[in-house]
């Protein structure tokens, strides 16, 4: 199976011995990849020392179960802190020993990642060929940069990028400040990939050539070499250190699919579920509209009737236009053959009829 993270270290081409250090494997019983990249403070003694302590302390941290990933960094982050200073009581002589990190713990199953940041270590979160920087700088350079006050280039050769304002080593009373460090949690899709460095890797190559390589094709291990091969023919002035996580699931492409029947019922001996039958629309419509035609008929038919009475009365009428004559009729009932048509009956005397 291929593996879905690595992660490697290289002193670069300046350097005698190299103060990097990084953990790239599986924690929390398998449910989580923990990715870190730790870069001993250069020109301070023991830069080494305090990025080993680091190291050894957020593992042993991690050695436990623990069930809230973001309280679990920030807890191995003061542990760390706390034992670098202990670390500097038994040797006075490395005193100013500091380190940077960035942390991160992968849930894979859960498609998220939680990560933790002191320094100018950084993470990246790659998706669909585009670099976004997670982390910010703890640096007077790095703030220029995520400020848009200095180019990326401009920031890579700048004679101050190197000077940070955070790390673990500085402050005693780490633990008491809200701000120590930075924190958050995000989204981690199928396809998706986690790139941790350090400044070997970031001072040396720039943004399109790290997604170009990280983008590109090939194993994870690769493209970690080939990372850290760039950094060195770029000059290596560095230490270089650099871990991958990637998202290995495939990428969902949800289809539109056609929604299920209601008012399913189990057919007795099959096993099977069927839709109870619909009913035949179009029957109960030619049926709705042959009643309302039909009521429709005997209403018009009544009100014709009524009409006519309350015109007429008891009485018919024979003429031509307006002029007829007529005759009082003795009895309500009219003959068969008169009918409701009016004028057509003999009648004496005349009368002007006007009709509305």
């Amino acid at each position: 199976m291929t593996n879905s993270y690595f992660g490697a270290t290289d002193t670069g081409r300046l350097r005698d011995n190299n103060e990097d250090a990084f953990i790239a494997r599986e924690v929390g019983e398998g449910r989580y990849i923990a990715a870190c990249v730790i870069d001993g403070v250069g020109g301070y003694d023991g830069g080494e020392i305090a990025a080993a302590v680091a190291r050894d302390t957020i593992n042993e941290v991690l050695s436990y179960p623990f069930e809230d990933a973001v309280k679990t960094l920030r807890s191995a982050m003061l542990f760390a802190n706390e034992r670098i200073f202990e670390e500097k009581e038994k040797n006075p002589e490395k005193s100013r020993m500091s380190c940077v990190l960035t942390a991160a713990l992968v849930d894979m199953a859960n498609n998220h990642f939680y990560y933790i940041h002191l320094g100018d270590t950084r993470l990246y979160l790659i998706r669909d060929s585009t670099l976004v920087k997670v982390t910010k700088d703890h640096s007077f350079v790095g703030f220029l940069e995520d400020s848009g006050r200095l180019t990326e280039e401009a920031a890579m050769r700048h004679p101050k990028r190197n000077e940070i304002n955070k790390a673990l080593g500085f402050d005693p009373e780490f633990h008491q400040k809200e701000d120590a460090f930075e924190s958050g949690d995000s989204p981690f899709l199928p396809g998706d990939m986690l790139l941790l460095c350090s400044d070997g890797l970031t001072d040396m190559i720039n943004r399109e050539q790290i997604i170009g390589i990280a983008a590109g094709r090939g194993s994870i291990e690769e493209k970690v070499s080939r990372l850290i091969a760039a950094a060195n023919e770029a000059g290596g002035r560095d230490n270089i250190t650099v871990v991958l996580v990637q998202h290995r699931k495939e990428k969902k492409n949800h289809e539109a699919t056609m929604p299920a029947r209601p008012q399913e019922t189990r057919m007795a001996g099959d096993g099977l579920s069927k839709p109870e039958p619909l009913p035949d629309l179009r029957q109960k419509r030619k049926r709705s509209r042959a009643f309302l035609i039909i009521l429709a008929a005997i209403l018009l038919l009544l009100l014709a009737a009524i009409w006519l009475l309350g015109n007429y009365g008891p009485w018919v009428g024979r003429g031509t236009g307006r002029q007829g004559t007529f005759r009082e009729l003795k009895k309500p009932a009219m003959p068969d053959h008169i009918g409701l048509l009016p004028y057509q009956q003999q009648a004496t005397g005349t009368a002007q009829i006007t009709h509305s």
